[in-house]
C-alpha cells in the first residue's frame, strides 16, 4: 500500500532545495540604491559611530580639473577606496576628503581657447577675464569628475571636497609660503631656468618629460686663442700662428651667449694641424672623433701633450659673435668636462646652462641670455649686427642663422644631425630651452637633509619608491616656484617702480593676505595698479611707489601644500596622513612638493630635529596599458572609458538564449551586461598595481567571470541559509570532517586576505579568493554537501552542521569582499534572511572578525590531501567509464579503496567511513586492504581500478557499477535490487517525518 501511494508522487517538493530572492543580476534602480547606501550613507555613519580617537587619514592627491576621467583615474580612486574600506573594517574612523588641482597652464589655455571661440578680442583678454573663464571651466570639470568618481563606488566626504582655487585653500597655501619667507627659504634670482617658449613660462623639473629621439644639429666650432702660457706661445712649432680651441655643442643657438670655455684640468690635450682649418686644440681622447668629423685623411700632431691645468685660467680666446671690438674671454677648469664626448672642451653660456651658470658665477662672469619669453633672439644677441638674429626662434631659424654666421666667419668646422634625449614641456609636448630670467626660488638645499631623514620613517610600496624619491630630492638644490601666467595664486611680492627691487617679507605677505581676505584673490589683478591698499603702510610714503607682481606660484606648490587642509588633531601622530597614493610619476611631482613644503613648514615652526614626512605610507601605482602592452593614449585610440566597463557596452553581449539554456546562462555562465562599479573595482583589486596595469576585453572578461562566480556563490549561500537560525549553530566538535576542512580553508582565506590587505597587496587577496571560490568551496565543499543539504530533514544534525559551516562562510565572505565589491555585499545584505540580519551587524559596518582558533587545525590539511588524492583517482576512473557510455552521474558508481595497513590515512578513512560517499559524491564507499578479495567488484557489470599514491603509502582505488537501484528522491543507488521501494530507507524516514509534521 505504501509503495502504491508513493509511485505517483513527485519527490522534488520533499527536498530542501536552496531558495533565495537574490537575483542573477542587479537592476539599475537597485544598483543606484546600493551605491548610495555603500558610499554616502556609510561614510556619514562611520563619521558618527567610529571613535575619533582611531582616525585613518588618506590624503587625496588632487586630480587635475581638466577633461574627462580615464581608466587611470579609476584605478587610482578605487585603490584609495579599497584602502579606506579595509581600515573601516579594522574599526577606524576614515577621513577621506577628495581634492582637485584647479590652477595652471592647461586650464588657462583651454580658457583662452574658449574666449577665442566666443569672439573675445585678444587685447581684451586681461588676466581678470582669463581667470574668470578658467575658474568657471575648472568648476564645471570638478562637478563632472565628481559625479564619475562617485559612480566608482568611492566612499568619501564629497560635500567637504577641496579645490586649490578655493579661498580657504589659497589662504592656507599663502600661510605656508609666508612661513618659508620668514625662514629665509624664498628668494629671487636671475639665473637659468627651464623655460617653455610654447607656454611662455618657467617650469620646474617636475613639469618636464624627456623625449628619447629628439633631433638636434650638433656642431664643432673653433674659437681663436688670444693668450696662451709663454711656454706654449713661444714654442717654435706654433709661435706666431693662430691656434683655435674646438668646442662641440648640440645647441648652437647658445653660442651668442658664450662667456667661457671649460676644460678638465686632469685631461691631456693636444694641438694638431688641419690642412683646411689650421692649428686646433682638442682633447687627446677626442682626436679620432675630430678627424672623422673633419673628413681629413690625417691630422698632424704638433704638440702632443698639454695638461688641462696648463690651460685653465691661463688662456683667453675671442668670440666673433660679439663683434671685433669684444673683449677676450677666459678658459676655465670645470669638473663636468669629460673625455668621452664632444671635443673635450665645453662652451659655457651661463644664461643657458645650469652647470655653466654655477661655474661662471664662482668666477664673477656675467650671466647673459639674449632670448625673450617666446624663445626668440633679442637685439642683444649680436649687437654689432642686430638684424641677423633678432626675432628668430632659437629652436628654428635662429639656430640655423647662428650656424650660417659661424660658417661665414670660418668658425664652423662641421655639423651633423644628433639624436638624443631632450626635455619637453609635459603639457604642450614641445621642446623647452634653458634661459636666465628673474624668478622666485625655494631653497631646497637647506631642507634637503631633513627631508631625506624623514623618509627613514616612511613605508614605501613598492620599496623601490624610496630610492626614486630620494634621488629626486638629492639632485635638487633649488625649486623655481614662479610662473608667468595669470591663472594661479599670486606670488605676493611688490616691486619698486624705479629700481625693480622686490619686497617680500613676513610683514608684507601678511598685509597682502589680509587684503585678499577682504577683497578676494582676483582683486590682485582687478584692482587699480595705483591702489595703495596692497602696499604695506610703512612703504606708502615713497614718492615713486610700488607695483604688484604678476607672477603666479607653481601649481606643484599649490598641491604640495594640500597637507594643510588636514585638520584632524595630531596628538600621538607623527604624520598628517596615513597614506599618500598616486602614480609613479608623482615621485618627481606631488610626493616631492608635499614633502619639501611640509619639511619647510616644520623647520619654520621651530622643529629643527626629527622633522617628519607628511605621509606614513607612500604607495605608487603604474600606468594603464592596453593588452598589447602599449600605454593608453587618445592619439593611439586605445583608451577605455571607465563607464563603458560598468555599463557593459565594452564587451559584446552573449547571444540570446531560451529555456533551459537561458536559465543555465543566468546561473553559471558569464554575462557581459552592466555589472556596475564592482567589475571595475574587482579589476583594480586584482591588478598588481605596483607595475604598469594591463586592461582590455580579454582581461575584463576574466574579471566578469570572477564577479559572476561570486554572485552565484552568494546566491547558493543565501538559498542554503534561508531556514537557518544562527542560535542553533552546532559547536565545532559536532561538525563532520568535510565541514571542518571547509572551515580550515575559510580560516586560511581570511588570514591570507587580511594580511594581503594590510600590506596593500590586494591582488594577492583576490587571487586567493578566486582560488578558494572555484576549488575549495565550489569544486570541493559544495559538491560534497549537496546531498546533506538538499535531502536531509530540517532538524537533522548533519544538515545543521552544513548550514553552520555555510553561515560562517557567508559571514566571512562578506567581510573579505566588503572593501572590494561593496555594492555586491550591500546587495547580499538586502536579501539576507531576517534571522541572520538580527544576529549579524551590517557587513559594511562590521569590524572584521578573526576565525576561531579551533578552525586552524593543521592536521586537516593532511586529511584534505589524502581525500583529494583518492578523489582525483575516482574522477579519473569515472571519466573512463563515461567515455564508454557506462556512467552518467557520479552517483552511478560504487567505490572501494584498498588502504595501506596501520597508517594515519587508513585511520582517517575508517573513522569517517560514513562521510566518504558525500565527500566523493558516489553512492557507496567501502574500505579494505591491498590484495583483499571483494566479490562485488568482480561480479559488477563494469569496473576500473588504479593505484593511488597516498602520503604514507600506496593504495588502490576501484570504481565499479552499483549493486543497487537508484533512489527516486536523492538519486543515490541505495535501494536494494530486490526491493520494490522507489526511494531508499534514509529518504523514506525523512519523508515520513515531513508527513507527520
Amino acid at each position: 500500500m505504501r509503495q502504491t501511494q508513493l509511485l505517483s508522487r513527485s519527490w522534488t517538493s520533499t527536498l530542501k532545495l536552496p531558495k533565495s530572492t537574490f537575483p542573477p543580476r542587479v537592476s539599475p534602480a537597485d544598483r543606484t540604491k546600493y551605491l548610495k547606501r555603500s558610499t554616502d550613507e556609510l561614510y556619514a555613519w562611520q563619521q558618527h559611530e567610529r571613535p575619533a580617537s582611531k582616525p585613518f587619514i588618506l590624503h587625496d592627491g588632487p586630480p587635475y580639473a581638466n577633461g574627462e576621467l580615464h581608466i587611470g583615474h579609476a584605478l587610482n580612486k578605487i585603490l584609495k577606496d579599497i584602502i579606506n574600506r579595509v581600515q573601516l573594517g579594522r574599526g577606524k574612523r576614515v577621513r577621506y576628503v577628495p581634492g582637485w588641482d584647479c590652477h595652471g597652464l592647461p586650464i588657462e589655455l583651454k580658457a583662452l581657447q574658449g574666449l577665442q571661440q566666443m569672439g573675445v578680442a585678444e587685447d581684451s583678454m586681461s588676466p581678470a577675464v582669463i581667470r574668470k573663464s578658467a575658474r568657471q571651466l575648472a568648476r564645471q570639470t570638478v562637478k563632472g569628475q565628481m559625479k564619475e568618481f562617485k559612480g566608482f563606488g568611492v566612499m568619501a566626504d564629497w560635500e567637504g571636497h577641496w579645490k586649490t582655487m578655493d579661498k580657504a585653500f589659497e589662504m592656507r597655501q599663502l600661510a605656508v609660503f609666508r612661513e618659508m619667507v620668514d625662514h629665509g627659504l624664498i628668494y629671487r634670482k636671475f639665473k637659468p631656468v627651464y623655460w617653455s617658449p610654447s607656454s611662455g613660462t618657467a617650469l620646474a623639473e617636475a613639469e618636464l618629460e624627456y623625449k628619447d629621439k629628439h633631433m638636434s644639429t650638433a656642431a664643432l666650432v673653433r674659437f681663436p686663442l688670444v693668450d696662451m702660457p709663454a711656454h706654449l706661445s713661444k714654442d717654435p712649432l706654433i709661435e706666431g700662428k693662430e691656434v683655435s680651441v674646438v668646442i662641440w655643442t648640440t645647441t648652437p643657438w647658445t653660442l651668442p651667449a658664450n662667456a667661457a670655455i671649460a676644460v678638465s684640468e686632469s685631461l691631456e690635450y693636444t694641438i694638431v694641424q688641419s690642412e683646411e682649418h689650421g692649428l686646433l686644440l682638442v682633447a687627446q681622447s677626442r682626436l679620432e672623433y675630430l678627424q672623422s668629423m673633419l673628413g681629413e685623411a690625417e691630422l698632424s700632431v704638433i704638440i702632443p701633450s698639454i695638461l688641462g691645468s696648463e690651460l685653465a685660467e691661463k688662456c683667453t680666446y675671442r668670440s666673433l659673435f660679439k663683434g671685433p671690438e669684444a673683449n677676450s674671454q677666459p678658459i676655465i677648469g670645470a669638473g663636468f668636462v669629460t673625455a668621452d664626448s664632444g671635443s673635450g672642451l665645453v662652451h659655457c653660456a651661463p644664461g643657458h646652462g645650469m652647470e655653466d651658470y654655477e661655474a661662471c658665477l664662482a668666477r664673477g662672469i656675467e650671466v647673459f641670455a639674449p632670448v625673450n619669453g617666446d624663445g626668440k633672439f633679442t637685439e642683444k644677441a649680436m649687437p654689432h649686427d642686430p638684424t641677423r638674429l633678432t626675432g628668430k626662434s632659437v629652436l628654428g631659424d635662429g639656430n640655423r642663422a647662428v650656424l650660417e654666421y659661424a660658417e661665414a666667419r670660418g668658425q664652423l668646422l662641421a655639423q651633423h644631425a644628433y639624436e638624443h634625449k631632450y626635455p619637453y614641456d609635459w603639457r604642450s609636448k614641445r621642446p623647452i630651452i634653458i634661459r636666465a630670467t628673474e624668478q622666485w626660488f625655494a631653497d631646497v638645499g637647506d631642507i634637503r637633509a631633513s627631508a631625506l631623514q624623514s623618509l627613514e620613517d616612511v613605508r614605501f610600496v613598492p620599496e623601490a619608491g624610496k630610492s626614486r624619491l630620494e634621488n629626486f630630492v638629492k639632485n635638487r638644490s633649488e625649486w623655481c616656484i614662479s610662473r608667468q601666467r595669470a591663472w594661479g595664486v599670486p606670488i605676493p611680492a611688490i616691486y619698486h617702480r624705479t629700481t625693480g627691487e622686490a619686497v617680500l617679507t613676513k610683514e608684507s605677505v601678511s598685509h597682502i593676505m589680509s587684503t585678499i581676505e577682504e577683497r578676494g584673490i582676483d582683486a590682485w589683478w582687478t584692482d587699480s595698479a595705483d591702489d595703495p591698499a596692497w602696499i604695506l603702510p610703512s612703504l606708502r610714503d615713497d614718492s615713486v611707489g610700488y607695483r604688484r607682481g604678476l607672477d603666479t606660484m607653481d601649481v606643484w606648490f599649490d598641491s604640495g601644500t594640500s597637507w594643510a587642509e588636514i585638520d584632524v588633531p595630531q596628538e600621538g601622530r607623527n604624520h598628517p596622513a596615513d597614506v599618500y597614493l598616486e602614480g609613479s610619476d608623482q615621485h618627481r611631482g606631488w610626493f616631492q612638493s608635499g614633502l619639501l613644503t611640509y619639511i619647510a613648514h616644520q623647520l619654520a615652526s621651530g622643529k629643527t630635529e626629527g622633522a617628519s614626512a607628511p605621509f606614513q605610507n607612500l604607495i605608487t601605482h603604474g600606468f594603464t596599458l592596453d593588452e598589447t602592452g602599449r600605454k593608453m593614449s587618445k592619439s593611439i585610440g586605445n583608451t577605455i572609458a571607465p563607464q563603458t566597463i560598468m555599463d557593459g557596452t565594452l564587451l559584446p553581449p552573449l547571444p540570446p538564449r531560451k529555456g533551459k539554456a537561458k536559465k543555465q546562462a543566468e546561473n553559471e555562465g558569464p554575462t557581459y551586461d552592466a555589472l556596475g562599479p564592482d567589475v571595475l573595482r574587482l579589476w583594480a583589486a586584482s591588478s598588481d598595481y605596483t607595475r604598469d596595469v594591463v586592461i582590455g576585453k580579454q582581461v575584463l572578461q576574466t574579471v566578469h567571470t570572477s564577479l559572476h562566480k561570486l554572485r552565484v556563490t552568494f546566491k547558493l549561500l543565501l538559498g542554503a541559509l534561508g531556514d537557518f537560525q544562527p542560535e542553533r549553530a552546532l559547536p565545532y566538535q559536532e561538525l563532520q570532517l568535510v565541514d571542518r576542512i571547509a572551515l580550515k580553508h575559510l580560516s586560511d582565506l581570511v588570514q591570507t586576505t587580511q594580511k594581503a590587505c594590510d600590506n596593500f597587496e590586494f591582488y594577492k587577496a583576490v587571487s586567493t579568493l578566486n582560488q578558494w571560490a572555484n576549488l575549495q568551496f565550489s569544486a570541493f565543499y559544495m559538491e560534497a554537501i549537496k546531498d546533506r543539504l538538499y535531502t536531509l530533514g530540517e532538524n537533522s544534525s548533519s544538515r545543521r552542521a552544513v548550514q553552520t559551516t555555510l553561515f560562517y562562510i557567508f559571514t566571512h565572505l562578506q567581510e573579505v569582499l566588503a572593501p572590494i565589491t561593496p555594492l555586491l555585499v550591500e546587495e547580499t545584505w538586502e536579501h539576507t534572511p531576517e534571522a541572520i540580519r538580527l544576529h549579524n551587524p551590517h557587513p559594511l559596518q562590521r569590524v572584521v572578525s578573526t576565525p576561531a582558533q579551533e578552525w586552524h587545525d593543521t592536521s586537516l590539511d593532511t586529511r584534505h590531501l589524502e581525500i583529494t588524492a583518492v578523489h582525483s583517482v575516482i574522477k579519473h576512473l569515472q571519466e573512463q567509464a563515461r567515455r564508454k557510455k557506462q556512467l552518467g552521474s557520479s552517483l552511478q558508481s560504487f567505490v572501494h579503496v584498498a588502504l595501506p595497513r596501520d597508517t594515519s590515512t587508513s585511520t582517517t578513512f575508517h573513522e569517517h567511513l560514513s562521510e566518504l560517499p558525500d565527500l566523493f559524491v558516489v553512492s557507496s564507499v567501502t574500505l579494505g586492504t591491498p590484495g583483499e578479495s571483494v566479490p562485488e567488484i568482480s561480479q559488477a557489470e563494469w569496473q576500473y581500478e588504479q593505484e593511488c599514491e597516498l602520503p604514507d603509502g600506496q593504495g588502490t582505488v576501484y570504481v565499479y557499477a552499483p549493486q543497487a537501484s537508484k533512489c527516486g528522491r536523492c538519486w543515490r543507488y541505495a535501494v536494494p535490487v530486490a526491493s520494490e521501494e522507489e526511494i531508499c530507507q534514509r529518504c523514506e524516514e525523512v519523508v515520513s517525518e515531513l508527513e507527520s509534521e
